[in-house]
């Protein structure tokens, strides 16, 4: 229905068109204009989408890898921090013995200032003494700092303390990006997490029995990181994320996004395999997302681009392109329309012309102007005329040709056929004079004969063995008991299809050039079985064989191609075994070049294979 309706939509239009070529020319030019301009835009597009991905990973890339260096530097720095480098016995012997010696809880109070002192942009630091239960922590209130003692429960069960006691470096790194709650009472400790963006806790061990002695807990604000951070270009609906190597977020400009990008497992897809840029979509925009991960600790800077933002140059580009191609359609359909006219009108005088030779006006005869296309199209046009009548009397000729040939062929279907219903008469004639011998022979030949004319060129097994017994039966009446014949043939393989023709060909080898060439008795076995790729049929005698030279002369005849048998070819080759070249090449054109003859020869005997691929015909 849609089609008709369209068609019966379109038809006054479609009309119009076709009736002039004019019409036709400018609708063809116009969609070869409209596929070129389209095509152009589409390439153009492409490669400006592929190009602006490729400039904003180049960037991006070569950004996160310096900003992430100096965010790698940065943690360096809070790891040199956090060790006492030369005073590391001093600090451990004032933390065990700050309860009981006034000195040593100085020391500590001091060492805990100068730390403060060291960075502008430490906002709290607390050393947790173990053993007491206590910390110190040093804040600065009222532009002073001060350094106070309080009692704290034990932190054992505190995620910070147990990620520190099983690192290997005996520190580990706080977020409060997850929990944005300015102040918590609970076992941690009191800090204000609107003004510290991470936590630094370092395990402080004895040095002899390795036990935990104290945790100092560094906490910093964003400071320093947004001076690092702001290296990065950041424009709207792109976002920044900086996460642990556990994934454990530091830094993000919008926590709804990263808590969807992890729920959607982005940050597992975030692999050094992945060459550092993946490509990523949530329910409303799909970005690529750049990343760069640390080579020391496995710290990740992530930088989600949106591709709209990516492609918004190529978009312009393509609608630019898109004004432009429409300009350059109209201005070639007026140009089109001009000089196809041009083109057409001494098309229409030839096309009058050829209306008449087409009406059997074989006189008809184009004007020709000028030393165009169109001149050389009349031209030969006007040698067409002239030369048809030479064709009509050439076709006539080829008419009276085929029909001989198609006489002949019936004429040679006949005689064979003639042969056969004599064959049967004299039959006929002994048996009425009880010539039973000659009676068995000659319906032995006939039935070969009527065997040899039928169409089918490919038979079961079963009539092949059939018509081998008929044949080998007139053979006994030359050779009588000096030729034995044994059958081995399993009965599923008597619903083989072969060759018709195709193991008479091998037996009569084996009467040519065993039986006639000795006068002892000869066996000849035929028989048949089965390997994993063919079915191979196998006629063996044991007569005198072939000698080294005619095997391999033999061999060497095999391989000649089917199409090179005529010529030079012909006449180097062995006239003797022409029937197994024949058999050879039927076999390879019915079953493919898998197929084919295999001979073998000894002072022993003679055996020849026919190797047929398993699936028979159908296999080619």
């Amino acid at each position: 229905m849609i089609k008709k309706w369209i068609i019966k939509r379109f038809e006054p239009v479609l009309e119009l068109v076709s009736r002039r070529l004019a019409n036709k020319l400018i609708l063809l030019f116009t969609i070869i204009i409209i596929l070129v301009v389209t095509s152009l835009t589409f390439i153009s597009y492409g490669m400006l989408r592929k190009e602006s991905v490729d400039n904003s990973i180049a960037s991006t890339s070569n950004n996160l890898l310096l900003v992430g260096r100096n965010l790698e530097s940065y943690l360096d720095g809070i790891e040199q921090l956090s060790l006492p480098q030369i005073s590391y016995d001093e600090i451990t012997y004032a933390i065990l013995h700050e309860s009981e010696d006034y000195a040593s809880k100085m020391y500590v109070e001091d060492y805990l200032k100068n730390l403060y002192f060291s960075r502008n942009d430490l906002e709290a630091i607390y050393l947790y003494v173990i053993k007491e239960h206590k910390y110190y922590y040093v804040t600065k209130e009222n532009y002073n700092i001060t350094v106070r003692v309080a009692e704290h429960p034990s932190i054992e069960n505190l995620s910070w303390y147990k990620k520190a006691l099983a690192s290997p470096f005996n520190r580990s790194y706080q977020s409060f990006v997850k929990n944005q709650t300015s102040m918590i009472n609970s076992s941690d400790y009191p800090i204000n997490k609107d003004k510290s963006f991470m936590g630094y806790h370092r395990l402080l061990r004895s040095i002899v029995s390795r036990e935990p002695q104290a945790v100092l807990s560094l906490y910093f604000n964003s400071s320093v990181t947004d001076e690092i951070m702001k290296d990065i270009p950041f424009s709207k609906g792109q976002h920044l994320m900086y996460v642990s190597p556990d994934n454990e977020p530091f830094v993000v400009d919008d926590p709804g996004f990263y808590q969807q990008s992890e729920q959607a497992g982005l940050l597992k897809e975030l692999t050094p395999a992945s060459g550092g840029r993946v490509t990523w979509s949530d329910k409303e925009e799909k970005y690529l997302v750049i990343y760069d991960i640390s080579k020391k600790e496995g710290w990740k800077l992530i930088k989600p681009i949106p591709y709209k933002e990516i492609y918004e140059a190529a978009t312009t580009t393509r609608k630019l392109n898109y004004f432009i191609g429409l300009l350059f359609l109209i201005v070639s359909v007026i140009l089109v329309s001009f000089i196809s006219n041009k083109i057409t009108s001494p098309l229409k005088n030839l096309s009058l012309q050829m209306k008449r030779f087409s009406t059997g006006s074989f006189d008809a005869e184009a004007q020709v102007e000028g030393k165009d296309e169109i001149a050389y199209l009349s031209r030969h046009f006007n040698k067409m005329v002239e030369k048809t009548n030479e064709l009509i009397n050439e076709r006539y000729k080829m008419k009276i040709v085929e029909k001989n040939a198609v006489l002949k062929a019936l004429e040679a279907e006949i005689n064979p056929h003639f042969l056969y219903n004599a064959l049967q008469a004299i039959s006929t004639k002994a048996l009425k004079n009880n010539n039973d011998d000659i009676v068995d022979m000659v319906d032995n030949l006939a039935m070969t004969l009527r065997y040899c004319i039928s169409g089918k060129d490919v038979v079961h097994a079963r009539e092949e063995l059939k018509h081998i017994e008929r044949y080998l039966a007139l053979q006994k009446a030359r050779f009588g008991n000096r030729m034995q014949v044994a059958y081995q043939w399993e009965d599923p393989l008597l619903e083989l299809e072969i060759p018709k023709l195709s193991i008479q060909t091998l037996v009569e080898n084996c009467i040519k050039h065993a039986l006639e060439k000795v006068s002892t008795t000869i066996t000849i076995t035929i028989e048949a079985h089965v390997t994993p790729s063919h079915t191979v049929i196998s006629v063996t005698d044991d007569g005198p064989g072939f000698s080294g030279e005619r095997l391999e002369q033999v061999r060497n005849s095999l391989q000649i191609q089917w199409e090179d048998q005529g010529g030079e070819n012909a006449a180097e080759s062995d006239t003797e075994s022409i029937g197994l070249k024949n058999l050879n090449t039927r076999l390879k054109l019915l079953y493919g070049e898998a197929a084919g003859l295999a001979i073998t020869s000894d002072a022993g005997g003679t055996k020849m294979d026919m190797r047929l691929p398993r699936g028979g015909i159908n296999h080619v």
